[in-house]
């Protein structure tokens, strides 16, 4: 395994980030533009791409939410490599390289639905707190929080 810290113009991670919105409109289905405006990457800064065996197997982002905090975005596993951790492998990176950074929590949101990337979130110790932002009032969000540094 390879763990490479990027921005969002590599083109592994902008093929990456195809694939989970192609999933995340699936998921979505008419909720899919509400949320589609959320997760652009032209400007993040904070990527990383895993690599298995050279090839790009999954990825994850962060970006700046306020001065001490950052939001977890674009996370996503290739079908073919999920269960090997590489969920918490990403989030473990983006949680040291946020630190690094000086920040001292992360946040995120993401479907009630999607559970396999709650428990992924949950076992690397962030907690659910109440819908921030955009996402207040919607119902089939949740959000999490964790302190990293």
């Amino acid at each position: 395994m390879n763990i490479l810290r990027t921005d969002s113009n590599h083109p592994d991670f902008q093929n990456l980030v195809k694939h989970l919105d192609a999933t995340l409109a699936e998921h979505n289905g008419d909720d899919h533009e509400f949320f589609d405006q959320f997760n652009k990457i032209d400007t993040i800064k904070n990527c990383i791409v895993v690599y298995i065996d050279e090839a790009p197997a999954a990825c994850g982002a962060f970006k700046e939410f306020s001065m001490d905090t950052v939001e977890i975005k674009r996370m996503f596993t290739n079908p073919k490599f999920r269960k090997k951790g590489l969920g918490t492998t990403i989030v473990n990176e983006l949680e040291d390289w946020a630190k690094e950074l000086g920040y001292k929590k992360a946040v995120l949101e993401t479907s009630q639905d999607l559970k396999n990337g709650i428990s992924v979130y949950e076992k690397c110790g962030f907690y659910k707190i109440p819908n921030y932002g955009q996402y207040i009032g919607v119902d089939n969000s949740v959000c999490y929080e964790k302190r990293v540094g």
